[in-house]
């Protein structure tokens, strides 16, 4: 038993003794129940508890989604160890900076990618064993039964790495108490059951796909179908099959499989609820799912927050459609004048502010950054955030993002969302760019639906019956695709880069 009343530890192993046969993970069509997956995790205390590692100690994992590693998540949080999941798609020299800034006394791989491991952890000089992330019938020799260190609700849990687009990747520490609470809001508020099958797409590399969904659902004792990679077809085969009830996606992901070719023929009776994360959701995507009878949850989180900080419970989701929503319970916003002087009351616009127990205590081994985060016992959120008279807020871009052409602040993210209402536009991406006249205009860079080649002056005749003329894009480019980040976020950082490197102009 844990000295803490909020450690995560004990989740699954009260789950096992109480619903042992319930299927925790549908994982490539094999089924793990609760008990096999507490006796693996178990087993894994034991181990790592053979091999010297101590409370504090960091354990680091370069897998796609796979059962072993929640083992080692919940091994991690009995054993007061903290779990520092790399993502798969890095090279070697971005994993190197990872593992030297985390330190691990141990990187666990999947054996598809000991070499990618290997390498990583020889550029870092890491002073430490890699070792494959093996299968529980690997380990039968190892005793079970390996008492659970005392973890404190404020004890470190999971290191998370952000996309590094401002520099280099920090590292998000994450407490017992900030998964705990962000868990709490998310049931009050999207509430799972031991019934629900949840469809876990998100890499476990990331918060989401930890903190939406899947260990709410470990904790309910509802099934998880947890997979790779995200593939439309396979997903869509999923739902229908698996029975699935909920998911947590990007907008990418729901408009890659509404835009497939059996999302219509699809059976989705079976899914009462999507969320989305991210970046805000094109309405006329939000309204394609409604029309299959899909209730969208649009909401906001970043992983400082654990990362659930706004929502739109699902009697707002067609009246408040597109709006990032209203505060988590257990979770406080509010909104700083864009002068950084002062609170904006009511009405209106500013920088997001965030305050809470889900927020985090700060980045790893990096003082200076956690304190350039806060603001007053704030958490600066660096996203540009509209309120309306109803408490709901909008979020309108980064403030880094936001551009000024003739004196007048441009939000891309505002701009972005009209452009998707065009029937010919697939994805938007707005930047600013100089102007001679105005200081900065916007460059719209479009992904466009297939049959579709819209004009630069058509784009710009539809958002300027939209929006304020300053506002509209003067410049246009048609992309085949957009770069992203690993969580699936547009890279605009890269897609700069290679604009710059391919200025030549498209309107």
């Amino acid at each position: 038993m844990t000295s803490s009343s909020l450690s995560l530890g004990g989740w699954l192993t009260a789950r096992a003794a109480l619903t042992p046969d319930r299927v925790a993970i549908d994982f490539a069509d094999q089924e793990v129940c609760y008990r096999e997956l507490a006796g693996g995790v178990s087993r894994r205390v034991a181990a790592f508890a053979a091999a010297g590692l101590a409370a504090g100690d960091r354990v680091a994992t370069l897998a796609r989604n796979r059962p072993e590693q929640v083992e080692v998540f919940f091994a991690c949080a009995l054993s007061g160890l903290i779990l520092v999941p790399l993502s798969w798609r890095l090279t070697a020299s971005e994993l190197a900076y990872q593992v030297r800034d985390a330190a691990p006394s141990v990187l666990l791989s999947e054996p598809d990618l000991l070499p990618l491991s290997r390498e990583a952890a020889r550029q870092a000089d890491l002073d430490a064993p890699v070792r494959p992330l093996a299968p529980a019938d690997e380990r039968a020799g190892l005793a079970a039964g390996h008492p659970a260190a005392a973890v404190a609700d404020d004890d470190p849990l999971l290191i998370l790495y952000t996309s590094g687009t401002t520099g280099r990747p920090k590292g998000v520490v994450l407490t017992h108490a900030n998964c705990f609470w962000t868990n709490l809001s998310l049931d009050r508020t999207a509430e799972l059951s031991g019934q629900d099958v949840v469809l876990q797409v998100l890499p476990q590399c990331h918060v989401g796909g930890w903190n939406v969904q899947p260990l709410l659902a470990w904790w309910k004792g509802a099934r998880v179908v947890l997979e790779q990679t995200f593939d439309p077809a396979r997903v869509l085969r999923l739902i229908a099959v698996k029975r699935v009830t909920t998911m947590m996606g990007v907008p990418t992901n729901y408009l890659m499989l509404a835009a497939h070719a059996d999302f219509a023929s699809t059976d989705l009776s079976s899914l009462r609820q999507v969320i989305v994360g991210g970046a805000p959701m094109p309405l006329p995507l939000i309204e394609q799912w409604q029309a299959r009878g899909v209730t969208v949850m649009q909401g906001y989180g970043l992983t400082e927050a654990a990362p659930n900080v706004l929502c739109v419970p699902a009697e707002y989701a067609r009246q408040k459609a597109g709006s990032a929503g209203r505060p988590y319970l257990h979770v406080e916003v509010a909104l700083r004048d864009l002068g950084g002087t002062g609170l904006v009351g009511g009405p209106g616009t500013g920088e997001l502010l965030i305050r809470g127990p889900a927020v985090f205590p700060g980045y790893w081994g990096n003082p200076e950054a956690t304190e350039a985060a806060r603001w007053h016992g704030w958490l600066s959120t660096g996203d540009v955030a509209e309120r309306d008279a109803d408490g709901f807020y909008w979020i309108r871009s980064r403030i880094k993002e936001m551009y000024i052409s003739g004196g007048e602040n441009v939000y891309p993210a505002e701009v972005e969302q009209v452009l998707a209402g065009h029937e010919a536009v697939a994805e938007a991406a707005v930047l600013g760019v100089p102007d001679e006249q105005w200081g900065e205009t916007g460059l719209a860079v479009i992904v466009p639906n297939p049959g579709h080649q819209p004009a630069a002056e058509t784009l710009l005749g539809y958002c300027r019956a939209r929006l304020a003329g300053y506002k509209a894009p003067r410049h246009y480019r048609i992309v085949t695709e957009l770069p992203r980040l690993s969580s699936g976020k547009v890279d605009k950082v890269t897609l700069r880069r290679e604009l710059d490197r391919h200025p030549a102009p498209s309107s």
